[in-house]
């Protein structure tokens, strides 16, 4: 076999594999897209699926349910309510002093609260600033029906997840009537709305994820979007509020709360828009990175070719 010859076999080989190599990236790549997207768009659409004229219904819901971020807002502190103790009690009667961490939720949802209250009791065993010497924790319900020893039962569970049992005194969660409860939703900018639960009685809620930092004034500093804190933001939010200073807003990404019930297979669960964020930054920077690799086997292929062209030419010479 003359040089020549080997030297067509090889470029011929050289393009075979190169052919392959592509072929398999990009059944790679679109996979990668097909598995990234799909779960977005399931979680979607899904849920409307589901049911029959559903659709509309949540998005009426949805509309009603939010966060609007009512920074230098003064609490109405006169309101009255009742703490985990069975005390009647003023919100006022906790300002004055400290800053604090402010939390609308209710005590028996069945998941997102829960998840709120793990991510702040879990971003706060990572400060050294201690409930009831440093700040407070403010927990109040949205439920007018829950009652103190709920609201008891709650306490006890987060103040043995903290670890630190000596500061029980800076944890306060509080329970109250309709009128009060509306009135610092009102305040605060937190939209939530009644819906039903798997019995069909009213007696769950759909509302966003937030926790709320107060100056000792009782105005509002600044907010904290989702289910997980930043220990670090965190910090800086209780040291500025400390010093009355008022944070800027932050975007509003919510994490909604609307019950799902496996055992009717019946979703009312808006999936979180952060986790959709978080999926699409994935498939966005996975599928960066691939293409930065074609691109890098693109040159290669370029730079064989000349060489091997480069010596073909040398072989017919």
């Amino acid at each position: 076999m003359d040089e020549g010859t080997k030297y067509i076999e090889v470029q011929q080989m050289m393009q075979y594999s190169n052919t392959i190599r592509r072929t398999v990236r990009l059944a790679a790549l679109s996979a990668l897209a097909v598995s990234a997207w799909t779960p977005l768009v399931a979680q979607v659409s899904s849920y409307g699926d589901k049911e029959t004229g559903q659709t509309n219904t949540k998005s009426q819901l949805l509309d009603k349910v939010g966060i609007a971020q009512h920074l230098n807002q003064q609490l109405p502190l006169n309101l009255a309510f009742t703490d985990d103790a069975g005390r009647q009690v003023k919100l006022g009667d906790y300002f004055g002093k400290r800053a604090a961490i402010l939390a609308l939720v209710y005590y028996q949802c069945p998941m997102l609260c829960s998840e709120e209250l793990n991510g702040l009791t879990g971003a706060l065993q990572m400060l050294n600033f201690r409930p009831g010497k440093d700040f407070d924790i403010i927990i109040a319900s949205i439920d007018p029906s829950e009652g103190t020893d709920l609201a008891a039962a709650k306490k006890r569970t987060y103040v043995k997840r903290y670890g630190h049992p000596e500061t029980a005194d800076g944890w306060h969660f509080l329970t109250g009537t309709q009128p009060n409860i509306d009135a610092l939703t009102k305040a605060v900018g937190f939209g939530y709305v009644k819906i039903p639960g798997p019995d069909g009685k009213l007696t769950q809620f759909a509302h966003a994820s937030s926790i709320q930092i107060v100056t000792p004034q009782g105005k509002l500093a600044q907010y904290y979007m989702g289910v997980e804190y930043s220990p670090k933001d965190l910090r800086l939010g209780l040291v500025e509020a400390s010093a009355n200073r008022i944070g800027s807003p932050v975007d509003n990404i919510l994490t909604y709360c609307y019950h799902y019930d496996p055992g009717t297979n019946k979703h009312s669960l808006i999936v979180a828009r952060v986790v959709q964020l978080g999926g699409l930054v994935t498939m966005f920077s996975l599928g960066g990175f691939m293409w930065v690799m074609f691109r890098r086997d693109i040159r290669g292929d370029h730079k064989q070719e000349k060489e091997t062209l480069a010596s073909g030419t040398k072989v017919n010479g």
